[in-house]
């Protein structure tokens, strides 16, 4: 069982490579979300630095470990503020584009701490070859990859950057939220890289019934062990307070939850790929890094905003009373 006391077994034994967005999130508390033609007043919470990607290299920078982070910056007002922001996360992207702004999202946050956002792409999904090609290719490497990316106009070409990558890699795609909108082509083309999957509550439903095409209700051990049946690769699904389950070619299991009052879910997925990308990283089996993924997750989730991944002691601290007041 992995404690607090493992995180100084953290080590960045294996490369990992961060392919994403990093775009400007105004977040504000909303006591109801808009319906059409509705007129809502909101309490700003602030401006931040956000995106999927970058979440996950923020959680991976402040375990320790190292990353190359192809968050594509370009020239504007918000790709200006990314840039601010970047430098005073420590943050440092390897990929540099004339093409545009940056993206930018309103981000609605209910009082239980849902969220919803109201996206507007930018540079970080205009991806073309020429640039990924710039992308360092070490063996044996962890590649991250976001379903806002791969279900932008340019996600074929990301797919197929993938294809055609020279040496060994690993993939891990967390889909989020446009897990609905990736074409019957392109999941056939992403599974067939064998990937490790993670999903939230939401998408493994989607993918029991849509993907597996299960009738029956669902279930998430039963999704996983279809899932390997199926495609013979590997999955995370994460359920919130229930906690994480893991399947691959040679193990499953279930982590407990790491129980906390939960202020804000934005970024908490992101944080839980950084987490689990960290472990792996460091050549733990994929059960510790799910555990691992499960303590950075409740830590972002007591705080507020997506963008505060804990460093080690911070996380050591926060986990040790977690398990002191459980």
């Amino acid at each position: 069982m992995l404690t607090p006391d493992d995180l100084a077994r953290l080590e960045g034994r294996l490369p990992v490579c961060v392919v994403g967005a990093a775009v400007v999130d105004v977040i504000a508390d909303a006591y109801s979300l808009p319906h059409r033609g509705s007129d809502i007043e909101l309490h700003q919470q602030g401006v931040n630095v956000g995106g999927c990607a970058l979440n996950v290299a923020i959680a991976l920078h402040r375990l320790g470990i190292p990353s190359v982070n192809a968050l594509p910056l370009g020239n504007g007002t918000w790709a200006s503020i990314v840039r601010q922001k970047l430098t005073e996360y420590g943050i440092h992207s390897v990929l540099e584009t004339t093409k545009g702004d940056n993206g930018w999202c309103l981000a609605l946050v209910e009082p239980d701490g849902e969220r919803t956002f109201l996206s507007v792409s930018g540079v970080e999904n205009q991806w073309d070859a020429a640039l990924l090609d710039t992308l360092p290719q070490p063996a044996n490497r962890w590649i991250y990859l976001s379903g806002y990316q791969l279900t932008s106009k340019s996600g074929d070409v990301l797919i197929a950057w993938l294809e055609q990558q020279a040496g060994p890699y690993q993939l891990l795609v967390d889909f989020g939220p446009r897990l609905a909108d990736i074409q019957d082509a392109q999941f056939a083309r992403i599974m067939a890289l064998h990937p490790l999957i993670t999903v939230n509550r939401q998408e493994a439903e989607l993918l029991w019934q849509e993907r597996l095409g299960a009738s029956e209700p669902f279930e998430a051990k039963a999704l996983m062990t279809r899932w390997r049946q199926r495609f013979g690769g590997a999955m995370v699904v994460r359920l919130d307070s229930e906690g994480a389950g893991f399947i691959n070619m040679e193990t499953q299991g279930w982590i407990p939850a790491l129980a906390t009052k939960v202020v804000d879910t934005i970024g908490a997925g992101d944080s839980h790929a950084g987490g689990l990308l960290a472990g792996l990283a460091s050549g733990w089996s994929l059960a510790e890094s799910v555990a691992l993924g499960n303590a950075v997750a409740s830590y972002v989730v007591s705080q507020r905003g997506g963008d505060c991944a804990p460093d080690r002691a911070t996380l050591r601290t926060y986990w040790q009373q977690r398990l002191t007041q459980q």
